[in-house]
């Protein structure tokens, strides 16, 4: 290629991008990072405007969690990507596949004292600390490999967080375009061979279903034939048919299931870490042999591990399907009555810690049309909604797990409803976590985008106040004063209402899913109980 067909590397960058199958970019424009800005447009990119980086990265988050699609943003040096590190956070432990990439001081100029726009004493080490890896690019090569590295991985092992660095000199020097591309896109581990001993000497075989398995199918076809109880992560929710009889729900937390596990004389965990969040205990129960299922080698590593099988967890459902054959014995030592009552027992207790809101979520489900996309905040609607909500289909319920941050629920609905135009996106919210990211109600508004947000209002920060009571320490901090959130929606340009009945709630809802705009709902404990 001649040298009239070289660009400065920050438009290269785009167009390569564009080549690579990318097609959105979340992000803030500043003088650091400009150059990446000169190619969007003709690369024929579509870019998102947010308010903030932090409601970049969650667009780019719940985008990638819609569209299985890694989402891609471009922040500056320093506070940018400082503001973006929290959204990394939370996709590095859900596993979301996000490329951020960013300016950075010139080499030359390193050395932190010295008063530089932007500076940091190392950005690049502070930005490792929630990604699967921070690298910086040294040179255009260097640049698009890194990109090609990124978007391999995210198809090929656990899709975490990446973060490339540009040096702002490096991003201005004309540049040769990107090679095409070459070679395999994918390359999913090697399938394991499937032994079937522990199998067909399982009297009670219980699976547990994380989220590593949400784009499995046939899952309910294999737990009949296997004759198998199961558990689903609040991640997992929806893979198990509601109607499966041997389901014990997303209740793996509660603590009568440690009893449950031990149990089983044969346990089958695909795709989960059974990490703090999943169990809530120390210990998972299991008495018999535990078998797991993961695509990353540290999971398997961990001190519980059990029989480790490094494998794609959808690609390991089919092939154990099909190594059972059809005329495998589906004799169980579980029993539908037993099932039905743990699961209705634990349901009334999660009725009893989080009162009023059963009704209020069955309104919602019979309000909200097939293929809704749910994105829900850090809130205790959320928390009693990942227990007593039943999903009939995977990976349409997100929530912040693991990393926990709150303002999660708009920014990401935002992305996920770009993911998915002319389908129904909603997200719930708190009243404390939403102002984290409120801002970005005018990306919303901007975009005209039909977009339910279900805010919970109880006034308090009602998760710490119960943890407090419960370790006996005097409610401190826990309440604090509300704007007008209706008037504070509507200021932004969005629509907003105050249903206070179920009915008046339903046709909000309705009414939100065919607007030309956002539409705030505000739900009040007294909503609930009306």
């Amino acid at each position: 290629m001649t040298n009239q067909h070289k660009r400065p590397l920050g438009a290269q960058m785009s167009h390569h991008l564009k080549s690579r199958g990318v097609e959105v970019i979340f992000g803030i424009p500043g003088v650091h990072n400009q150059e990446l800005y000169r190619g969007i447009e003709e690369a024929g990119l579509r870019h998102i405007l947010a308010r903030h980086e932090q409601g970049a990265g969650f667009m780019a988050d719940g985008y990638a969690r819609a569209t299985g699609r890694p989402g891609v943003c471009y922040v500056i040096t320093g506070p940018g990507l400082c503001n973006i590190m929290t959204p990394m956070g939370q996709a590095y432990s859900d596993s979301v596949p996000m490329l951020v990439i960013s300016s950075c001081l010139d080499p030359a100029s390193v050395g932190w004292g010295r008063g530089r726009l932007h500076e940091m004493k190392d950005q690049r080490a502070a930005a490792e600390t929630v990604c699967e890896w921070s690298v910086e690019a040294t040179d255009a090569d260097a640049a698009y490999a890194l990109i090609d590295r990124a978007l391999q991985e995210f198809r090929s092992g656990r899709a975490r967080p990446r973060h490339i660095q540009v040096p702002i000199s490096l991003l201005e020097t004309a540049a040769e375009a990107a090679p095409a591309q070459t070679g395999p896109t994918e390359t999913l581990p090697e399938l394991p061979a499937i032994d079937l001993t522990r199998f067909r000497t399982a009297h009670r075989p219980l699976v547990i279903l994380g989220g590593g398995g949400v784009r499995a199918t046939g899952v309910a076809a294999l737990l009949r034939r296997m004759g198998a109880a199961v558990f689903e992560t609040q991640a997992a929710r929806g893979i198990v048919p509601p109607d499966y009889p041997l389901h014990f729900g997303a209740m793996l937390a509660q603590p009568e299931a440690e009893a449950v596990v031990g149990q089983a004389d044969l346990v089958l965990a695909i795709g989960t870490e059974l990490s703090e969040i999943d169990l809530w205990r120390e210990n998972l129960g299991h008495q018999g042999p535990l078998i797991r299922v993961d695509i990353d080698r540290g999971v398997l590593r961990s001190a519980d591990t059990g029989i480790g099988i490094r494998a794609d967890a959808a690609r390991y459902v089919t092939a154990l399907h099909q190594a059972m054959g059809s005329d495998w014995p589906a004799a169980t030592g579980w029993t539908v009555t037993e099932v039905a009552a743990g699961r209705q027992n634990w349901r009334a207790q999660v009725m009893a810690d989080y009162p009023g809101l059963a009704p209020l979520f069955d309104c919602l489900r019979r309000a909200l049309p097939p293929q809704t996309m749910i994105y829900s905040d850090m809130t205790q609607f959320a928390y009693a909604a990942l227990m007593l909500w039943p999903m009939d289909r995977p990976g349409h319920w997100h929530h912040p797990h693991g990393f926990g941050t709150l303002g999660y629920a708009l920014p990401a609905a935002i992305g996920g409803a770009l993911g998915r135009p002319g389908l129904p996106t909603i997200a719930v919210a708190g009243d404390y976590g939403f102002q984290y990211t409120v801002q970005e109600l005018a990306t919303a508004v901007e975009l005209r985008l039909p977009l339910p947000i279900i805010l919970w209002d109880n006034g308090k920060l009602g998760a710490i106040e119960a943890s407090m009571v419960k370790a006996q320490i005097a409610p401190n901090a826990v309440i604090q004063r509300n704007p007008d959130f209706v008037a504070l929606a509507r200021a932004y340009g969005a629509y907003a209402t105050a249903p206070r009945s179920f009915a008046a709630l339903a046709t909000a809802v309705q009414a939100a899913l065919a607007a030309d705009g956002p539409t705030l709902i505000h739900v009040t404990p007294e909503t609930a109980h009306s």
